[in-house]
């Protein structure tokens, strides 16, 4: 089973872009640029992004499995 995890080696900021596009299996430049497209219509991008770094838990240094 995948978890979701912000990346410790594909980051920019905290790694959740990196986390999001291991986990569906995209490349990370691709939800970059939807994140910047969504901060700047509105903000919600941003906002977002924010909740992401705070819930979505650090890649750990040995994963199981």
């Amino acid at each position: 089973m995948k978890k979701l995890y912000r990346s410790k080696t594909d980051y920019k900021l905290m790694g959740v872009c990196g986390g999001l596009g291991q986990y569906l299996g995209l490349d990370s430049t691709v939800i970059r640029v939807v994140w910047i497209i969504a901060s700047l219509l509105g903000g919600l991008g941003l906002l977002a992004y924010i909740a992401c770094s705070l819930i979505i838990p650090q890649e750990p240094d040995f994963i199981e499995g």
